[in-house]
């Protein structure tokens, strides 16, 4: 896809923290519980929006944009995590916005496509002020710096045990494959929007994004989609099978063949497949793969890559088929539930926005979020990353910490460069 979109001046929204969900409308009202259905409440909200059909305009003109962390499983499934999330990296578990001004940005014609949603009939459909704003481009710019060196909630050793823990789950039966990460923060001065700036250039992947919430900012290159939902057909693309680029691409087409091949690889991405399957079959029909094991190269990386394909069900919300199928097994694991558990019994640092999910929910029931990894969170002038590894019975410990930092790469190449700039 070849068209960014810039959003600006909320005036609509649901937001779930602490335990209360609150809404908001244009027209001032405002809404909180605590006793709620999380599903139920996301598809109320989107009922009480009508747009006017857009019959000439090919870009996302109306819809919500926002994200929901690890955490909002709990209200998906019934678990209860016990990691916590220290306070000064708090955010709310979920947060979605309608969002006055939509600006459509095609980089194939080098075109702008500026909308602003209306909604009642008295409100001055003028466009001038955020044409003033984009033609009038005096912004200060900062320079980035850090703080100090990395810190992680684990020493290399320390994510080695862990690794062998959870061999002792897969060798009693508890789970075949599951998905331990290792957290990461770098303290900085300045603004990190340069490291966003330095990771589109060195991982361009599939899913580009910035958003600033003000108090913090998630932004990042994502490879994979949580779930993509279009015309009332949904789309899992599970990635599994990792391999470092040598940066020669000879040698590299060698290692994609081997990768292919590699017994261990294909054995977690056949799992992370048929989870996908099972996951859309709870509320789609059809549910088919579409293709199996493509390799995609990337700055770093070379992976393996799967499509999986359902039709939604009659009278059944794209956010359901959402919480169905969240979090990606590739994230967590199989079986999920059981891997999730673990995941929070060992890694004792809650994943707060790791592996959540962001990116745009149409009032049409189109969906479409990719997984926040190779994803900063800044909060209080720190950078928070993750990253993780799949782990099956004859995975070798240093072989997994080795592949949390072949993904971690990328992030900190950012980093460094972004001091450059």
């Amino acid at each position: 896809n070849a068209t960014s979109y810039v959003c600006a001046e909320p005036v609509a929204g649901i937001i779930l923290q602490d335990g209360l969900l609150q809404n908001y409308y244009p027209d001032g009202t405002k809404e909180s519980k605590t006793d709620f259905v999380l599903t139920e409440e996301i598809a109320a909200f989107k009922s009480k929006f009508n747009p006017l059909k857009q019959t000439k305009e090919k870009h996302i003109s109306t819809g919500l944009f926002g994200y929901f962390s690890w955490n909002a499983v709990q209200h998906f499934e019934d678990i209860k995590f016990i990691s916590a999330t220290p306070d000064d990296e708090q955010i709310p578990m979920m947060q979605y916005h309608v969002y006055r001004y939509i600006i459509a940005i095609d980089h194939f014609k080098n075109e702008i496509t500026l909308v602003k949603n209306v909604f009642n009939e008295d409100e001055n459909e003028d466009l001038s002020k955020i044409e003033y704003i984009i033609q009038n481009k005096n912004f200060p710019e900062y320079s980035f710096k850090t703080n100090g060196d990395e810190q992680s909630n684990l020493t290399d050793q320390g994510f080695m045990d862990m690794v062998e823990q959870m061999k002792k789950h897969i060798y009693r039966g508890d789970v075949f494959q599951i998905v331990p990460s290792r957290a990461f923060n770098q303290a900085f001065l300045g603004d990190e929007f340069n490291v966003y700036r330095c990771l589109r250039s060195i991982n361009p992947s599939p899913y580009l994004f910035y958003f600033d919430y003000g108090s913090f900012k998630l932004f990042g290159s994502s490879p994979e989609a949580q779930i993509t939902i279009n015309n009332n057909v949904a789309n899992i693309f599970p990635i599994a099978g990792t391999f470092k680029r040598t940066g020669n691409d000879e040698e590299d087409v060698a290692l994609a063949k081997k990768l292919e091949e590699d017994p261990k690889e294909s054995a977690e991405h056949v799992m992370l497949v048929d989870l996908a399957r099972n996951d859309l079959s709870r509320h789609c029909n059809g549910v088919e793969v579409k293709s199996f094991k493509e390799v995609q190269y990337y700055s770093h990386l070379i992976h393996l890559v799967s499509k999986v394909s359902g039709n939604l069900q009659e009278n059944v919300s794209a956010f359901k088929v959402v919480a169905d199928t969240y979090p990606a097994g590739t994230l967590s694991g199989a079986p999920k539930y059981k891997a999730m558990q673990l995941i929070d019994q060992y890694e004792k640092l809650g994943r707060n926005f790791y592996a959540g999910a962001i990116g745009y929910m149409g009032f049409n029931e189109d969906f479409n979020h990719a997984i926040m990894i190779r994803t900063f969170m800044s909060k209080n002038n720190h950078l928070h990353y993750r990253a993780g590894a799949g782990i099956v019975a004859d995975s070798i410990a240093e072989n997994e910490l080795n592949e949390v930092n072949n993904k971690i790469a990328a992030l900190r190449k950012a980093i460094a460069m972004a001091e450059e700039i």
